[in-house]
């Protein structure tokens, strides 16, 4: 593989998390909790939310990537599309955002089927920081590091 690209999310990039849910590629997130386990989690709120950020709408305020995110902010997300060969894995740093706009940015940038399940809005967003992105388009692979 060539020298690390600096990382910035293309538009074929952002797209493909945006529409990941309903396009049923939905984007995988792993965590880890307080004694180390590894945790995958499906997240249909995946979205790109800067050109080296990530966001997910966490509709479970007392769920476990929302309980361990502060001592443990280290995840990655996994993005695959097999029939036209295209693999993103996203590595990052989460952290939960309280303030109202950012909440609302995140919510109604949420797929719909999924703002369903959080009438209320009761969730959270987390911002994910992304240091590294492996990338696979086809026969193109490359890797970009912030």
């Amino acid at each position: 593989m060539a020298e690390p690209e600096k990382l910035v999310l293309s538009e074929a990039m952002a797209h493909a998390v945006n529409t990941a849910y309903e396009t049923s590629k939905p984007m995988i997130v792993a965590y880890t909790d307080d004694d180390g386990l590894p945790h995958l989690s499906f997240r249909g709120t995946a979205q790109a939310f800067g050109p080296d950020q990530l966001a997910i709408w966490v509709r479970e305020p007392a769920g476990g990537i929302l309980a361990n995110i502060e001592k443990h902010p280290l995840l990655s997300l996994l993005y695959r599309d097999g029939p036209n060969r295209v693999t993103y894995i996203f590595y990052g740093r989460g952290r939960v955002v309280e303030d109202e706009a950012t909440r609302r940015t995140v919510f109604e940038n949420s797929n719909e089927k999924e703002q369903v399940k959080d009438p209320e809005r009761k969730g959270k967003p987390i911002i994910i920081d992304l240091d590294t992105v492996q990338a696979s388009e086809g026969d193109r692979r490359f890797l970009m590091k912030r």
